[in-house]
Order: C-alpha cells, then structure tokens, then sequence
C-alpha cells in the first residue's frame, strides 16, 4: 500500500523551496548582546514615534485602512510620485513573493544576481518557477552577465541596488541599459531597502515612470527602525499595482504599522540625521578595518561585509565577537562562505568593533 496516498501533500514546488534562516538574535549563556547580524537600525525610531505609539492603544479594535491612503498619500508627497501607483505590503518581503506569484509561474525563470537577497531565490520556487543566478564581477551586479543568463522564459529580473549582503551597487545608466535590453514582457524589480542611506538618490522611482515594466520595492525595516512593524511599499506601472491589490490580503498591514510609517516617512529631519550618522560611522570603521589587513569593499548600506583570508579565520572571529556579546551574520547561503556581514551602530559600538578585531588578529 502506497502511504503517500493517505497523507496530505503540499503542492510539488513547495517541497523544494528552501527555508529563510534570518541571522542570529541570541548566545546561549549571555543576557547582555548587540544584534549587528540583521541590517536594524540601532538608534531606532525617530522621538515622534515614539512619543505617539503610546495614544494608537485605544484604536487597536479598529480594523486598518485597507487601501492604505493615508500612507500612500504620505509617499507621495514626500517623493511627488502619483499616489495610485503606490502598492503596500507586510514589509518588502510581501512584495517581493507577489510578484513571483502573479508574473512567474511553472516553467519560468526568475534571475537573481550571485549574491542577491536570498528571498528572490525562495519566492520563485515556491511560485513554481526557476531561480536563475547572474554571477557578479567582485561581488558587485553585472549587467552584461544578467542579459547573458535570460532566456525565452524568463519573465522577471530581480536586482537589489545597493545589494544585501555586499553592500555594492551599480549606476543608474546601468540600471536604464539593462532595461532597454531586456523583452519589454520581462519584469524588472529593483529592490531599494537601503536607498534612503544614499543621498540624492530616489532608488530608480523616476526610472518606474519611464518604463511601464520597472517596479520599485522598499521598507520602513531599515533606516525608518520599523523593522518589527513590517511595513513595505512599492511603485511601479497601475497594471501591476492592481494586479497585487486583488491578490493581497485585504488588510495586510496593521492600523499600528501604517500610522506610524506615515509619520516615520513624513519626518525627514530624521532620515537626514540616520544616513549622516550611518555614513560616518560605516565609512570609519571601514577605514580601520582596512588598516588591519581585512578585505571590506565599499559599502552603500547600513552594513559592511568583511572577507578573510580563509575560512578558519572567518570561524574565529565569528566566535570572538559573540564571546564579547556582539552577533555578526555568517554569510555562507549566499555564497560567501569566508565573510561576515556587519551592521553599523553607533560610534561607540563601531569602536568596539574593531578593538576586538584588532585584538584577535594581534594588530
């Protein structure tokens, strides 16, 4: 007797898709730990936030918008882009499996760049479709290698700019190129979860106006510190954005998480003052862990991605770190088996850092 028969079986590209394994949260033996091994914003919300979140506790009853306008509006005015072109999720990663599974399907292929985030990879699987890896140059996106891996089935590209875990990105001519080479029936997602950390840069919105076939994703999850909030948004063509409203959850963001990323989007003050600090900090640190002999290449994010040499020397540091309180993110799944995947925190803590470092390689 076949006994598959009498189970319940999921569908058959849901026993392939691989499972998401975020970073370390916790050492076992230790109560006092910083968590560098998640992309947060340590400072966390702006003083707003967290003089309003106290007064939401009476509306908690209230179901949340379900078209999301107050928020939409609030993107809108902030980077004058239309409103009705806006899509809200539970955080970019509600996206991201969207649009896998309205534009792919069984038989097509998704491309991701080599050290992309992996979410793309898990989204298309379990969307039925194939995962296509572009290799990069030196860990930075390749625009000649993604056309050279797209086929009669591709039908969406996935690119983040600046990348998780790298922290590299490529221009926006670069960007417009690969658009204009790729069949007008391909999707071209640009993930923007660190666009906010890069001055005078609108992550490729304007891009998304030109090209009915570019959509746009970003979070609230990084430099906003909404991470536990989960709230996302995107921006791309009107066809698409009603293609996701009919297959969302009607009310996919709490009332809690919508009200206060509108605030969060709206105090501009703040994300002036968190890209300035991220970016004094990250570019100092670098310098000194540079100095040390490590191989950090030049990071546009909230984090900076740390080679060694070899892998035992990788495994030592990891260890050192968390046997002083502070978790690093191993960055083996996504194919950078001797790298470390460091967080920027505040001054105090990036000096931490790199006296341990300094330390354990005897520098």
């Amino acid at each position: 007797m076949n006994k598959s028969k009498n189970k319940i079986m999921p569908s058959k590209q849901f026993l392939k898709v691989p499972k998401y394994i975020s970073g370390e949260h916790a050492i076992e033996g230790q109560a006092s730990i910083t968590k560098l091994s998640a992309n947060e914003n340590l400072n966390g919300p702006s003083e707003k936030i967290k003089n309003i979140y106290n007064s939401l506790q009476d509306s908690l009853f209230e179901y949340p918008e379900s078209d999301h306008l107050s928020l939409r509006q609030a993107i809108s005015d902030v980077y004058n882009i239309d409103k009705e072109k806006i899509f809200c999720g539970a955080g970019s990663d509600e996206i991201i499996q969207l649009l896998c599974r309205c534009y792919s399907q069984v038989g097509d292929e998704v491309i991701y760049t080599e050290h992309g985030f992996l979410m793309y990879k898990i989204s298309a699987i379990a969307a039925g479709a194939k995962p296509v890896k572009a290799d990069e140059n030196n860990r930075v996106a390749s625009v000649d290698n993604i056309l050279a891996r797209v086929s009669k089935t591709t039908r969406i590209v996935f690119l983040a700019n600046p990348n998780n875990p790298t922290g590299t990105m490529i221009g926006l001519d670069e960007i417009k190129r690969l658009r204009k080479k790729l069949c007008p029936n391909i999707l071209l997602v640009l993930d923007g979860a660190y666009a906010e950390y890069i001055e005078n840069y609108d992550g490729g919105l304007k891009l998304a106006d030109e090209f009915h076939n570019i959509f746009i994703t970003r979070t609230f999850s990084k430099i906003y510190g909404l991470g536990g909030l989960r709230v996302g948004w995107g921006y791309g063509s009107q066809d698409i954005v009603n293609v996701l409203n009919t297959v969302r959850s009607p009310f996919n963001i709490s009332s809690v998480g919508l009200k206060l990323a509108e605030i969060s989007i709206l105090d501009k003050k703040f994300v002036e003052k968190q890209r300035r600090l991220n970016r004094e900090n990250r570019d100092s640190l670098r310098k000194k862990l540079l100095a040390l002999g490590l191989e950090v290449d030049l990071s546009y994010a909230n984090f900076l991605l740390l080679r060694f040499s070899e892998r035992q020397q990788l495994l030592k540091a990891d260890n050192f770190l968390k046997k002083n309180g502070l978790i690093a993110r191993r960055v083996e799944s996504y194919g950078l088996p001797n790298a470390l995947r460091l967080t920027i925190a505040t001054g105090e803590i990036c000096n931490r850092v790199h006296s341990l470092l300094k330390e354990l390689l005897g520098k």
